[in-house]
């Protein structure tokens, strides 16, 4: 199958996958093809899938991320070969694009507090582009680590603020997602914002060392619909990152701070650079 068939092939499957949508038909436009499939996989509850459907699934996204471009450790030069005179600068990368291309040990997902991803179709958010190319196998395992956190702590349970979960990456060019849920800005920032969006950064590195992941890209955690301040935000992460290599630097570990929008680089840039 070459990437139009398998597309075809599993916009097919995955409508008749759906109670809700069975009755549709394959559009001919490959672009309505793959806004459809994105859609149905977005809404799409955690339940098994025919096998020959899952690798087909593995073999488009793999090829999809390929074409897409998968940018490596190696194509980011570091802070300090930039000019950045911030301390281990030389393990600190900034770079602007789409963090699923990112091919590190581990992605940060900015996640909510039931950890299955987000449902909205086509929605742009990072949860949504992650769960989207790692394929639906990343929402099924999700799901199994909430059940069991479930059978431990009640049925009511949802993920806290800062507390990460570690899963694989499956068809991302990345081999691990950490997935932790940032603190919800109501009104004016508190400290306590604050201190839970530092702790969201300080237990993500403290998870790398815990399963020897050795570069991990951040992406802009609470900032968005959960309405962080992005410079505030990037000030912390460059602040809580730089104390965390000082406190550990026996540990070989490069972290990427990946943004999306011009906004946040420029805020990456001041803070790394002393741009103020």
């Amino acid at each position: 199958m070459d990437q139009k068939e398998r597309l075809r092939y599993l916009t097919s499957q995955f409508i008749k996958d759906s109670e809700q949508y069975s009755g549709l038909t394959v559009p001919e436009n490959p672009e309505e093809q793959r806004a459809l499939l994105r859609s149905l996989m977005n809404i799409r509850m955690p339940h098994p899938m025919d096998t020959q459907v899952l690798r087909i699934q593995d073999e488009y996204l793999r090829e999809h991320n390929r074409e897409n471009g998968i940018v490596s450790l190696s194509d980011i030069p570091s802070c300090a070969s930039c000019g950045s005179t911030v301390p281990h600068a030389s393990q600190i990368h900034l770079w602007q694009g789409d963090i699923t291309r990112l091919a590190a040990d581990a992605i940060v997902n900015a996640a909510n507090s039931q950890m299955l991803g987000c449902f909205i179709p086509m929605h742009a958010c990072i949860d949504n582009c992650i769960h989207t190319y790692a394929g639906i196998q990343l929402r099924a395992e999700c799901a199994r680590q909430m059940r069991q956190l479930r059978k431990q702590y009640g049925n009511d349970y949802e993920q806290p603020v800062a507390v990460p979960m570690l899963t694989g990456g499956y068809n991302l060019p990345a081999e691990h997602v950490i997935h932790v849920t940032g603190p919800i800005v109501t009104g004016r920032l508190t400290r306590e914002n604050e201190q839970q969006l530092s702790d969201c950064y300080r237990n993500v590195m403290n998870m790398c060392v815990e399963h020897d992941l050795h570069s991990v890209a951040f992406c802009c955690i609470s900032t968005g619909v959960f309405r962080f301040p992005n410079r505030r935000a990037a000030e912390i992460a460059a602040e809580t990152v730089t104390e965390w290599l000082q406190e550990h630097p026996g540990y070989d570990i490069h972290v990427i701070f990946n943004v999306f929008k011009d906004e946040d680089r420029q805020y990456y840039e001041e803070v790394l650079y002393n741009e103020h």
